[in-house]
């Protein structure tokens, strides 16, 4: 399985738990997962992090780490269409578009595929349109999905070993 990771997963990592210059552990951890072919980001999602400033933004567009962390794909324009058709809905306004964002790809790499996202998105079912959540939109197309910690412990993350 490849997991697939969204934008709020690394920023939530740094700014909450694992502060790039006090946990280097994990920012290890991860590039080694993402070696080794586990853990991937679509370059739309990694662009979210890479026009920001800070410590972050540092360590996402180094070379090696863009190199380890970035899927090395373009999205199917039919099924990300399809994924914004069906899972958000036709006729989307500007405002929704925005409201959005980039979450539609996420799910779109994973059609199909042996992937799953990793978000810190929870379900709210009720909500529709630009207000979709992204655990919703991957449950309608079969797209399997996980919060951070559970990637964590699915990949056996730990610190002093």
């Amino acid at each position: 399985m490849l997991y697939l990771v969204d934008a709020n997963v690394l920023i939530r990592a740094h700014e909450d738990y694992y502060p790039i210059d006090r946990v280097p552990q994990f920012w290890e951890w991860l590039i080694n997962q993402a070696n080794e072919g586990n853990i991937k980001m679509p370059f739309e999602i990694h662009d979210e992090i890479a026009i920001a400033n800070g410590p972050l933004k540092d360590w996402i567009v180094d070379r090696a780490v863009r190199e380890a962390l970035i899927l090395g794909e373009e999205v199917n324009q039919d099924v990300f269409n399809r994924v914004l058709e069906e899972g958000y809905g036709q006729n989307l306004t500007d405002a929704e578009l925005e409201a959005i964002g980039r979450d539609p790809f996420l799910a779109a790499y994973c059609v199909g595929q042996q992937r799953a996202v990793v978000t810190k998105e929870v379900s709210k079912p009720a909500r529709q349109r630009g207000r979709r959540k992204l655990p919703d939109v991957c449950m309608q197309f079969a797209v399997p999905w996980m919060n951070d910690f559970q990637l964590y412990r699915v990949l056996d993350f730990r610190i002093g070993r």
